[in-house]
């Protein structure tokens, strides 16, 4: 299956969620993130903070989602938003499998840890607790049969694991 994390930016949120989602599916999953406004460069936190978690950073760049709208482009499979930005605006449209059918898009909500205000300490701890929150949102995805389900099984299961940890 195809996974598109998108936020805003694609330098901070949508990055992480394309590294989990890479290494917690173990293969299962290809991940793929992207931006509606890319910064053009990775939140230097967010690198330092998936160093930490022992993760190769150099395939990470900031790119726009224009990039998975062509006919080259891998048709996605689900689209998760990560931030309300990107959930709030008009997508593109995205590639259709050989049956036309759309990807699947979800909004997962996760507070943005790039808009601290703050010491270096105060923002790489704003980037751990979201990166801590992602995990447990992608542990339980990637739990799931998602290829054995039907598309509205999917959303409702993915909906299910944002409001069962957005507390978390």
């Amino acid at each position: 299956m195809n996974i598109l994390i998108l936020c805003t930016g694609n330098s901070a949120r949508s990055i992480m969620g394309e590294a989990l989602v890479s290494r917690l599916s173990g293969g299962r999953m290809q991940s793929f993130s992207a931006g509606s406004a890319p910064t053009g460069k990775v939140n230097s936190f967010a690198i330092s903070q998936l160093q930490s978690k022992g993760y190769e950073t150099g395939k990470y760049r900031s790119k726009s989602w224009d990039v998975f709208t062509g006919d080259e482009a891998p048709i996605m499979d689900i689209i998760i938003t990560v931030c309300d930005n990107a959930a709030g605006e008009t997508c593109p449209i995205w590639a259709t499998d050989e049956t036309g059918k759309r990807p699947l898009t979800v909004h997962w909500s996760f507070p943005d840890p790039a808009s601290i205000n703050g010491t270096d300490k105060d923002i790489s701890d704003a980037f751990s607790r979201v990166y801590d929150h992602m995990e447990k949102h992608v542990q339980a995805m990637v739990s799931l049969p998602l290829e054995r389900m039907s598309e509205s099984e999917q959303r409702e299961n993915l909906n299910a694991i944002y409001n069962e940890l957005q507390t978390g």
